[in-house]
């Protein structure tokens, strides 16, 4: 039984070596972005049998005994990782990014596609969104309108630095707020003027100034909107004749002459190329060309009359300069949106994640990357925010989850169960000292 007591001893060793080495790798990367702490599972080797177990005699005449065995010893049976998030920190690094939730970035690493939790990226010579070791971040790149098909093949993002949008025309101009209520009678409300830039095709400004004017009639508005003529003298008008705004009694707009209402409720005064095209504009599309809108009436910003002061504006519009990608960020569905020097907005592209069905499973590649293994089950791999994935924290790292309290605990059980385990060697030896003495 000596020699198995040794035996028994040095497995415990080797063991809580294992152990040591798992709570030293855990305290190395306590600073590790997106690392996860791992620990050791012990189990007891089989043991040896001397006697079996016997059952108690049909008559009563002596009882059951129970199996005599003695343990080998234990080994490390799993090495379980704690995929537990661990603290956001923001950096204000826009290529920076946390996954919040469960899911893996995919990387094209060496014509491998592996997957990491490290968010912390950046941009190589060719404006490809890398891992820190030149790792590929795999997505769906946006088509020139900022749409992006994530029903498409996986293809590294791309944010190439100076990127530019061209110029568009303005089709839509909103009005939204309040005009002071009128009941047709007294001193009228002074007209409200307000002015708004609109675009022609090449991206030159064309200002519009909408003029609201009392009625003759209680609860109506006229508005007529101009255009300084392109030669520098005079304006134009932009309808022949004024249309005219009628509100009804919970200050809503009833009806406006001229105007289509839209599907949703709205209603567009259209103004004609034409009248442009008199005024001297020459980039200038055949047709309607644009729409004064006003909100569905009750819907929020819709057009008002109630008595209170003037707050009518031209609100938006559509149309803008060329212009130059000046920065962009990260949203909480992978999507990354530029913003060009022109104040528009575009989607460039949007990153994938990856989730498994037993991420415990998969293979750790070192450098923060794992790779799928036979137990992990296949990538499932879509947009951020869906089907059980994460979402993604722009300007944000998710750092280690190591707790140091937890890993100096261990360290203490394992150093105290290391040493008790040379004791046992040292003991069986004393022990085979004696027995030889005696010989």
């Amino acid at each position: 039984m000596t020699q198995q007591s040794i035996l028994a001893a040095v497995s415990g060793i080797q063991a809580n070596q294992t152990y040591l080495d798992e709570v030293a790798n855990n305290i190395a990367n306590v600073n590790t972005v997106g690392y996860k702490s791992g620990s050791v599972q012990f189990q007891d080797l089989l043991s040896q049998q001397i006697s079996g177990a016997s059952a108690p005699s049909p008559n009563g005449t002596s009882g059951g005994v129970n199996p005599l065995a003695i343990g080998a010893g234990v080994r490390v049976g799993a090495n379980e990782l704690n995929l537990s998030e661990g603290t956001f920190e923001q950096t204000g690094r826009p290529t920076d990014v946390a996954i919040n939730g469960s899911g893996y970035l995919v990387v094209e690493s060496g014509g491998r596609q592996l997957f990491t939790r490290d968010g912390s990226l950046t941009q190589d010579a060719n404006g490809d969104l890398t891992t820190q070791q030149g790792g590929l971040i795999q997505g769906w790149v946006a088509n020139a309108s900022g749409v992006v098909n994530n029903n498409a093949p996986l293809s590294a993002i791309k944010i190439p630095t100076g990127e530019t949008i061209g110029a568009a025309g303005t089709t839509e101009l909103t009005v939204g707020g309040n005009l002071p209520a009128w009941n047709g009678s007294g001193t009228a409300p002074a007209p409200v003027t307000t002015t708004y830039d609109a675009y022609d095709s090449l991206g030159n400004a064309i200002p519009v100034t909408l003029t609201f004017t009392p009625g003759t009639a209680a609860d109506t508005w006229t508005v007529q909107g101009t255009v300084p003529n392109n030669s520098g003298t005079g304006t134009t008008n932009l309808w022949s004749s004024a249309p005219t705004i009628t509100f009804d009694s919970t200050g809503q707009v009833k009806s406006i002459t001229g105007a289509t209402t839209n599907p949703d409720g709205s209603l567009s005064l259209p103004i004609s190329s034409g009248t442009l095209t008199t005024a001297g504009y020459t980039n200038i599309p055949s047709g309607d060309i644009w729409n004064i809108d006003f909100p569905a009436p009750g819907s929020a910003g819709a057009v008002t009359q109630f008595a209170s002061a003037n707050s009518l504006q031209i609100q938006s519009g559509d149309g803008h300069t060329s212009g130059t990608l000046a920065s962009f960020s990260i949203g909480t569905d992978g999507t990354i949106v530029g913003s060009f020097s022109n104040g528009t907005t575009l989607a460039l592209g949007q990153i994938a994640l990856a989730g498994f069905a037993n991420p415990g499973g998969l293979s750790d590649q070192g450098g923060g990357l794992f790779a799928a293994g036979p137990n992990s089950g296949q990538p499932l791999i879509g947009a951020p925010g869906t089907g059980g994935r994460g979402q993604l924290l722009g300007g944000e790292l998710e750092q280690s989850n190591v707790d140091l309290g937890t890993e100096l605990t261990n360290l203490i059980n394992a150093q105290e169960a290391y040493t008790a385990n040379t004791k046992v060697l040292t003991t069986t030896n004393l022990a085979i000292q004696s027995l030889e003495a005696v010989q």
